[in-house]
């Protein structure tokens, strides 16, 4: 994507006027490849839904650590079913099982955690969109999140040049409780994040 800083702050007003499906339509018609990324985690179903209904056919990147809750894992087919989602994949070279003997889930203090996070989260993303190479990524990215996010917008463009959309960036959790209800979209809060910890924590896949 070869937009200059100028031009995406220009978009990024322009942008905060439209709905997300408006926003999401927007930039599939900019885009050669766009995916969606997910975890399945609280309010995904909004995001998972402005993109099938802005492509019905994109790819929906599903990284999942081996560690989701049985609720995450029951909604996530929920998910999928409800919206007939073109699912792809990725899981970690090894087994929750495995890593479980010999490393357990490091304490954030622990030297060790660095490595468990690029085990179960960066190395299958990082593989996920080598494979994918998009030239688009849609995030539910939201402001008020962490620190990082707040500094970012509707539109953002990586060190790798693919233009990161988070088309609801502005929407407060009640706004979109307003948008999944209007929409029949389920939810779910029982979630676990073993490279997070703490929920304001950043998780590394954006950080680039």
């Amino acid at each position: 994507m070869s937009f200059t800083e100028k031009e995406i702050e220009n978009l990024n007003k322009e942008l905060k006027e439209k709905t997300p499906l408006e926003i999401a339509q927007w930039a599939v018609a900019q885009a050669k490849k766009a995916v969606v990324t997910t975890n399945f985690r609280p309010y995904e179903a909004a995001i998972l839904n402005v993109c099938v209904g802005a492509q019905k056919d994109m790819p929906v990147i599903w990284c999942d650590s081996g560690y989701n809750t049985p609720n995450t894992y029951r909604h996530a087919e929920q998910v999928i079913e409800q919206l007939a989602l073109n699912v792809k994949l990725y899981v970690p070279k090894q087994t929750t099982a495995h890593r479980d003997v010999v490393m357990g889930i490091p304490d954030i203090d622990d030297p060790k955690h660095k490595e468990f996070t690029e085990q179960v989260k960066l190395e299958p993303f990082g593989r996920a969109m080598a494979e994918h190479a998009p030239d688009v990524w849609f995030t539910n990215l939201r402001k008020g999140q962490t620190a990082l996010r707040d500094s970012l917008d509707i539109l953002s463009v990586g060190k790798d040049g693919v233009l990161k959309v988070s088309p609801f960036y502005y929407y407060s959790d009640a706004e979109l409780d307003v948008y999944l209800e209007e929409n029949n979209l389920p939810n779910e809060f029982k979630y676990f994040d073993p490279t997070k910890v703490l929920e304001n924590r950043e998780c590394g896949l954006h950080t680039n």
